[in-house]
């Protein structure tokens, strides 16, 4: 199994259509075995969602995420665990035990380029959103 985690400096990334890294850990038996960061050549949930998929992945730890983008997630096949925050392979560790608090029903459904009162605008280039609207 192939878990990818949105990830910025070893946290989880709180706007899964910026996200400029993932960790991607392979799992075997209920473990980690392995972990590497991988770089998307391109943005937005379409394209991040075939580009987790051509890596694998079967799953998907992030923060704040839209219905695009869970769409294109489910359309490519993979489970999805949004509205986490802390560090990315304590997260995976969390779903491999049971005990991942996320947010099914987490949606950032704001419109772009427009401040929606977390601390940024979705147009700058990294924020974190945290699932507000």
């Amino acid at each position: 199994m192939k878990i990818a985690v949105t990830c910025e400096n070893g946290q989880v990334f709180q706007h899964f259509g910026h996200t400029e890294e993932f960790m991607l850990y392979d799992v075997t038996d209920g473990k980690i075995v392995s972990a590497v960061a991988i770089r998307p050549t391109e943005g937005g949930h379409g394209a991040l969602a075939g580009f987790l998929k051509a890596h694998g992945t079967d799953a998907l730890i992030c923060g704040g995420i839209g219905a695009g983008a869970k769409s294109a997630l489910s359309d490519e096949g993979i489970s999805l665990y949004p509205g986490v925050s802390g560090g990315c392979e304590d997260a995976v560790k969390a779903l491999l035990d049971g005990s991942l608090k996320y947010q099914p029903d987490i949606q950032c459904a704001h419109k772009h380029d427009e401040s929606h009162g977390c601390g940024h605008n979705c147009g700058e280039d990294k924020h974190g959103c945290g699932g507000n609207k």
